[in-house]
């Protein structure tokens, strides 16, 4: 929008216009909720904090002077929203103590973070902007994926908040200083602190994400070869897909299991022992820029298959290198059902 376009716009901001309101939120709401989720690390209480954002943009639109563009106005809001949030007894969230099979203590950014959520790729791409605006981007890969999540979790909320707003929204150090209505000082101080912790604690592969907005194609070759064999319970299949040195990690849990062998001493008795779950179900699924599968089981004596969980992948070199294990609760906003009945996988 030029200048007196936007002047108009708080100006009808300002005197209560809920039509106008309501159509630019409406514009808006995707990116928000991308924003918190980076925020937060949950899908869940970005959802929520997005309804708190707009509910305070609202009862304060007499402020909005129109300096700033409306969707910077309301990221100023949603950052603030959120700081509150992670300042407030209901979502303070403790970084966990992982685990690994034995029990004993175990590094794991990912299993740290047990209220960390995947974020469907159908919503992420709702998220950008309309083609032509002047903040138009496609959502890359390196902003959400899990490892980037995970990592800046562990930051306190305002470094957190300062790596977004700075490396993430595109924001200079003066403009995110005033969103935190601290100094530019501040803002760089905290800037370097993160970007170092990010430093030590990303993969270095993510370099080779920068311009990624999808899952390529090899990717989407080992997927389909993933949920196959787990359709089939092929541990020698699933073998084969493994590189020696995989790590699973279940945050919701904070549990990890290093090495392929490992992993499959953890699925064997689920898949194909005596006490197998069931007969297995999968589906394929984009979340975070990542492949992933969701997971449903009809347990003997029961009609429907039942979500169970969802798994991320990360693949290097045509092996997978990494599995994140969450529960199903996300599978409706990604368009899947929690149930399904013979007759829907049938069909």
């Amino acid at each position: 929008m030029d200048g007196s376009v936007e002047e108009r716009v708080a100006e009808a901001v300002r005197a209560g216009d809920e039509d106008l309101f309501a159509e630019l939120a409406a514009r808006h709401r995707h990116e928000l909720r991308v924003h918190c989720y980076r925020m937060l690390g949950s899908f869940t209480d970005a959802e929520d904090l997005v309804q708190e954002t707009l509910l305070r943009a609202w009862r304060g639109r007499a402020g909005f002077e129109g300096r700033s563009s409306f969707r910077a106005w309301l990221y100023r809001i949603a950052t603030n929203a959120c700081l509150d949030a992670l300042d407030g007894p209901a979502r303070r969230r403790e970084i966990a103590v992982a685990v690994n099979a034995s029990g004993d203590a175990a590094t794991s950014g990912l299993a740290e973070v047990p209220w960390l959520q995947p974020y469907p790729d159908g919503l992420l791409d709702r998220a950008a902007p309309a083609a032509g605006e002047p903040e138009a981007a496609a959502i890359a890969r390196e902003t959400v994926e899990l490892a980037f999540l995970a990592v800046i979790q562990h930051l306190p909320p305002r470094q957190r908040a300062v790596v977004v707003l700075r490396d993430v929204v595109g924001w200079s150090a003066q403009e995110t200083s005033e969103a935190l209505e601290t100094s530019v000082a501040s803002v760089k101080s905290a800037l370097q602190r993160a970007r170092a912790t990010l430093r030590e604690k990303l993969p270095e592969r993510r370099a080779e994400w920068r311009s990624a907005t999808g899952i390529g194609d090899a990717e989407r070759a080992l997927l389909r070869r993933y949920v196959d064999a787990s359709r089939r319970a092929d541990l020698s299949e699933l073998t084969a897909l493994l590189r020696e040195d995989a790590r699973q990690t279940m945050p919701p849990a904070h549990l990890v299991y290093d090495g392929r062998e490992a992993i499959l001493d953890m699925w064997r008795p689920v898949l194909a022992g005596e006490e197998r779950w069931g007969a297995w179900h999968c589906v394929p699924l984009a979340v975070n820029r990542q492949p992933a599968m969701a997971s449903y089981i009809r347990r003997p004596g029961e009609e429907t298959y039942s979500a169970v969980n969802i798994d991320v992948l990360c693949v290097e070199d045509g092996l997978i290198t990494e599995i994140t294990t969450f529960g199903p609760e996300v599978l409706p906003a990604a368009g899947l059902p929690l149930s399904l009945s013979p007759a829907d996988i049938d069909m």
